[in-house]
């Protein structure tokens, strides 16, 4: 499995760019990501920027990743996932439409 890790665009470079994590700083690709620039928070996944995405989407995601992490040190999430809590479980938007139409099976 692979976790995409919410990085802060700090300076690019042709299809390089230097991104942060608080403390952490690495250099990833651009290339599958080419309107992103300087100030844009980037999804990263092995050191590849997939998707621009927003500063509160970041933040979300670097909050379930913490949660995450207190959970496998033996401790408690806390409000890690308190937004998809408040919103409960979603089908995806294309299940949605098959349930909405009356499909039950493939």
């Amino acid at each position: 499995m692979c976790v995409g890790i919410p990085m802060q665009i700090t300076a690019i470079d042709g299809i390089a760019a230097t991104v942060r994590d608080g403390d952490r700083t690495q250099v990833i690709d651009l290339s599958l990501t080419p309107g992103a620039t300087v100030g844009d928070w980037v999804l990263t996944f092995l050191g590849s920027a997939r998707e621009v995405i927003s500063t509160d989407e970041a933040r979300k995601i670097s909050a379930a990743l913490d949660g995450l992490r207190a959970v496998m040190r033996g401790g408690d999430a806390g409000d890690a996932f308190d937004d998809i809590v408040e919103r409960g479980p979603q089908l995806p938007a294309h299940l949605q439409a098959a349930l909405d139409a009356g499909r039950t099976t493939g």
